[in-house]
């Protein structure tokens, strides 16, 4: 995850929980990608320390255990940097600006005739960051699917001109990948229609009541319609037993949306109860959260600097 600071609901629904669950089917790392994070701020480069410990604290918080699945930070690792610098002799720019997450982000950014080479190369440094671990999976949403696609074209490219080092990835789709924001866009934390998962139970309940719905349901008894609306959509990750019932009272006009919204906030706030509480432990052991990274880093540096010794051997570079 690139450091933002603190988490949202989007974060958790479109990444965080995937991982919770395969750390116990997977030997994996996780890792804050700090690097990446240049490619879009990089005139906050102050605030990245921080930040990375407030995800980090986040993924402790929510489940993610460390002894199972290290966590590290990417520019820690200067072995990300190498194979990414040896991997961009492998890839075209007309390859890279095919790129339709790329294309994407130049169209919302207003980049198209300013990017930088940094930021249209991002999936070659995505591809060292995955390859360096010999990975043979990568848990993304559909936006990142493409990525994974360069980083398997990569690894089939280098196997091909100096011997077989790396396994090709295959995509492991998050099930429930997006959650919009509170105005129906994509969450974002620049658009401010984001519910942390660290907000209050007050905080929740007063966001929540800003969010999203049919516009022409204005009474209780005005038959509504789910498709597009923001509690509806959270209400079939966060209640998906109750969302079919919903769906019909809405139709019917048999609920409100201010009963709907207070249901859904409360429902929301007592799922990440216990993540609040650990929340807590963690902010004052920041120490502790430190060390974690350490161990995780020392990990991953060795793995990372085994594979660069396989790369080289492979290209004959000594």
């Amino acid at each position: 995850m690139r450091p933002t600071g603190k988490l949202h609901l989007g974060n958790y629904v479109g990444a965080l929980e995937n991982w919770i669950q395969l750390q116990d089917e997977y030997e994996s790392f996780h890792f804050i990608a700090d690097w990446h994070m240049l490619t879009t701020d990089l005139d906050h480069t102050s605030d990245i320390s921080d930040n990375s410990i407030e995800v980090v604290i986040d993924w402790l918080s929510a489940g993610l255990d460390p002894k199972k699945s290290p966590f590290f930070i990417q520019s820690h690792i200067k072995e990300h940097a190498e194979l990414h610098l040896l991997f961009s002799m492998l890839v075209t720019v007309p390859r890279l600006q095919r790129n339709p997450t790329v294309k994407e982000q130049a169209r919302d950014l207003h980049l198209e005739q300013n990017m930088s080479y940094g930021h249209l190369g991002y999936p070659i440094l995505q591809a060292a960051d995955i390859l360096i671990y010999k990975a043979d999976a990568v848990p993304v949403g559909e936006d990142q699917a493409p990525h994974v696609e360069i980083t398997r074209e990569i690894a089939r490219r280098f196997n091909n001109q100096y011997g077989p080092v790396f396994p090709e990835p295959e995509t492991l789709l998050t099930q429930f990948s997006r959650l919009p924001g509170l105005d129906g866009r994509k969450m974002s934390k620049s658009l401010g229609n984001t519910i942390f998962l660290s907000d209050s139970p007050d905080k929740i309940k007063k966001k929540m009541m800003t969010a999203y719905t049919d516009p022409k349901k204005i009474r209780l008894t005005d038959p509504g319609n789910p498709d597009g609306c923001v509690v509806f959509a959270y209400h079939q990750k966060f209640s998906p037993r109750d969302s079919k019932q919903i769906n019909a009272d809405c139709r019917g006009g048999k609920i409100g949306c201010v009963d709907h919204k207070k249901d859904l906030a409360r429902l929301v706030a007592e799922q990440f109860a216990g993540f609040r509480e650990k929340r807590a432990y963690y902010e004052s052991h920041r120490k502790e959260v430190e060390t974690i990274i350490a161990a995780g880093d020392s990990q991953a540096k060795k793995v990372a600097q085994a594979t660069m010794s396989d790369v080289y051997k492979a290209m004959q570079m000594g």
